[in-house]
């Protein structure tokens, strides 16, 4: 009897532990581990993560039957995507006070208009990080997507060069060299940009999307296809190391994609009201400010903005300014023909 009782006990303790667990789908490299402490501190909770490395991955992930995150946090075209398939749970904004401190700019975008679905948590600039050394000593240029899909630049640093394993991304920077949208979706233009990257994918090392930070921190790679915040963490990362090298980072001057991620509640999440509490100590403004200062992600919170290092929020590769501005553009999501015929292209690229 003792030990039945022991049983019983031990089943439930697993029970509540498992209760008290937030199960958080996002990003790699996007959330400080002082700001997960914190908040397991403050809720007396867990918080578990699951990474993901592109939208598309996340999305093909859920679609193939992935189910029991509580927050994801998507892009404002992936946000597009899971709103019309109905996998998101409704806010309830009478449970996030803080939802006030979000600057009106981020609010009522295309994906959400009214954000009944999603609320802003960071953004970042796909954009070139390069060994600055390296670059000058070649006699390269660092403001254009020329040096990642041109060969008269590229002879130079074959096989030092990453580019992103997106292909909303890689599609997105080939189609703003050919002076088009981001959002194009002529085919013909597509196929453009497809013969733009098959013409500069022999001189790449790889398509990498996680682990190019540390590529760059340690002088493997010298120039990279990448996001805003991951190029403030290699540039921080060597420095900290104490490189003979330096880090830096453009937007190339045709243009590039501005990313804004959110938070939403999945359908599957057995805990809404810990996400919730998530969602909600996020949009403090000290902790929306730890967010940038260590991770480097521009912030739509405007309480955050008086606690962040000025030397980022001066940063226009980080917090863009209006002329910035006008050169970047949100990606939009794609109807069910255009996936398939990126998906098509994007086999051919990888394949070829």
């Amino acid at each position: 009897m003792k030990k039945l009782i022991a049983l019983l006990l031990l089943m439930a303790m697993a029970q509540v532990q498992a209760a008290d667990e937030l199960h958080l789908y996002n990003w790699n490299n996007y959330i400080a581990d002082e700001t997960v402490q914190r908040f397991e501190a403050s809720c007396k909770c867990k918080l578990v993560q699951d990474y993901y490395s592109d939208n598309e991955e996340m999305l093909a992930k859920l679609a193939a039957g992935a189910t029991g995150y509580d927050l994801i946090v998507p892009t404002g075209n992936a946000v597009e995507a899971l709103i019309k398939s109905q996998a998101l749970r409704p806010l309830d904004k009478a449970q996030l006070p803080n939802f006030k401190n979000i600057k009106p700019d981020y609010l009522n975008a295309f994906f959400d208009p009214g954000n009944r679905y999603s609320v802003p948590y960071a953004y970042t600039v796909t954009l070139i990080g390069y060994n600055v050394e390296k670059m000058r000593e070649l006699n390269l240029p660092t403001d254009t997507w020329a040096v990642i899909f041109e060969p008269k630049y590229l002879q130079k640093v074959k096989g030092r060069v990453t580019v992103l394993d997106s292909q909303r991304e890689l599609l997105a920077a080939a189609l703003k060299y050919l002076g088009y949208s981001v959002n194009d979706t002529d085919e013909k233009h597509w196929q453009q940009a497809r013969d733009l990257i098959l013409r500069a994918k022999p001189y790449w090392a790889a398509f990498n999307a996680s682990s190019y930070i540390k590529e760059l921190t340690v002088g493997n790679i010298w120039l990279a296809h990448g996001y805003s915040s991951d190029m403030f963490q290699a540039q921080q990362d060597a420095q900290r190391a104490q490189r003979a090298f330096t880090i830096g980072y453009t937007t190339p001057k045709e243009g590039a994609v501005l990313a804004l991620d959110s938070m939403v509640l999945h359908k599957s999440g057995r805990r809404p009201d810990l996400a919730h509490q998530f969602i909600n100590f996020m949009l403090d403004g000290k902790n929306a400010a730890e967010l940038t200062n260590l991770i480097g992600s521009g912030n739509p919170n405007g309480a955050a903005r008086r606690y962040i290092n000025p030397a980022i929020t001066a940063n226009t590769s980080v917090f863009p300014d209006a002329e910035h501005l006008k050169r970047l553009e949100m990606l939009r999501d794609l109807d069910r023909n255009q996936r398939r015929v990126l998906a098509r292209i994007w086999t051919e690229i990888k394949l070829r």
